[in-house]
């Protein structure tokens, strides 16, 4: 049986005298010196990367796939041949999924297969998208011009998401905060002036009753709410995965949600263009561009949309006129796109679009994120507030006795 090859991790310096360092995979450490040497590296440091106590390395992510479009579209443009760029690439990579991966397209394509179909056995990695795209660039014969419109493709679509996570994340983690704590002073804190106010022998005021109510609540029957949340958020994204229905209605219920739908409706709009643009401007027919084009929208709604002017457009209709009939779209966009089939130039009309909304995006998230930041705390100000003045409230009024 053939030795598994092992990653190295080393530490030297390059032909220039400056020092360098990363991991490189080889069947033992003496290879990984050699291969090294081969690139010009003097190592004086390499031993055997330790695997991880809990296991595997770190998954392959949208990023990952990104960076590495982006280093293709690099060394291709610089002259290097596609076999060269996915071995070097797979060898200096940090992450062994990724490196394993890479290592296996690059022996399909060292053994003639085309490397669109490479890529289809990772179709978690690879979407149909990405792989129709190097398919029609290997025809075409301009890959090199393919991987950089679907790097820079790629490098828009990562920013956006995580513009609009962002956007989503902070209130939530902010709140989720808010919760914890105000749960753990229900819990352990208010109890201990409970049994302060129990000595007191007088009438508590009507709002300390009732914060003293609810921490008798939580300790009753706090670990039974907390165990049907829990089993209701569980069953909830279990729904979700298996309905179709579900997520289509929470997609819709999003739109409407102040503000945050305003930019899950800008951010569809930008991806929808975003993708038209880079598959049409790499000759996908409109029709097949429009298909990726529901699937990258990345919200129901928009889907079904983008779906109905397919057929409209298949059966002869302008694409602009298509898009008013949907009633989803901005009166700005339709009309950019009227002016693009007019003058022939509907890519990069669409490429305008999306830049616009990109950017939109991006002035409205760092918008949301100021109007949060004091409103959440003049909440949590608020709650915490509250419970210290309602614990403090019958002591105050004892004072005033005295």
């Amino acid at each position: 049986m053939a030795k598994a090859a092992a990653v190295f991790e080393w530490q030297g310096k390059d032909r220039q005298g400056g020092k360098r360092k990363g991991e490189i995979s080889a069947l033992s450490i003496s290879e990984a010196k050699n291969l090294l040497r081969r690139q010009g590296i003097s190592a004086n440091k390499v031993k055997k990367q330790q695997k991880s106590l809990f296991g595997g390395g770190k998954k392959i992510n949208a990023a990952d796939i990104s960076v590495v479009t982006r280093q293709i579209a690099t060394m291709l443009g610089a002259g290097v041949t596609l076999l060269q760029s996915i071995q070097m690439i797979a060898q200096g990579h940090g992450k062994p999924d990724m490196r394993k991966m890479l290592t296996a397209i690059g022996d399909d394509v060292s053994a003639g297969t085309p490397l669109s179909k490479a890529l289809r056995k990772y179709p978690l990695q690879f979407d149909d998208l990405y792989c129709d795209l190097v398919h029609t660039g290997e025809q075409s014969g301009a890959l090199e011009l393919i991987f950089d419109r679907l790097a820079t493709y790629k490098e828009k679509a990562e920013a956006l998401k995580s513009k609009i996570k962002k956007a989503m994340f902070y209130p939530a983690a902010v709140l989720v905060v808010a919760f914890i704590v105000t749960t753990v002073l229900l819990i352990f804190v208010v109890p201990q002036f409970e049994e302060i106010f129990s000595s007191f022998g007088a009438e508590l005021p009507a709002f300390t009753q009732f914060v003293l109510a609810i921490s008798r609540g939580m300790q009753e029957y706090g670990l039974y709410i907390g165990m049907a949340v829990a089993g209701g958020i569980y069953l909830f994204i279990r729904a979700h995965r298996k309905s179709k229905n579900l997520r289509d209605n929470v997609d819709k219920l999003t739109l409407k949600i102040p503000v945050i739908g305003e930019i899950l409706k800008k951010g569809a709009i930008a991806r929808f263009t975003r993708t038209l643009s880079t598959t049409f401007s790499a000759g996908v027919p409109l029709i097949g561009a429009l298909d990726s084009a529901a699937g990258a929208s990345g919200n129901a709604v928009f889907r079904d949309a983008i779906l109905y002017i397919k057929k409209e457009v298949a059966g002869g209709m302008q694409m602009n006129t298509a898009m008013r009939a949907t009633n989803v779209f901005p009166d700005m966009v339709n009309q950019m796109v009227a002016i693009g089939e007019e003058s022939g130039a509907v890519d990069e009309m669409l490429s305008k679009v999306a830049t616009i909304y990109e950017a939109e995006v991006d002035d409205m998230v760092d918008g949301l994120t100021s109007l949060l930041e004091p409103m959440i705390m003049a909440v949590l100000g608020v709650v915490i507030g509250g419970l210290i003045v309602a614990m403090y409230l019958p002591i105050f009024q004892m004072g005033n006795v005295v």
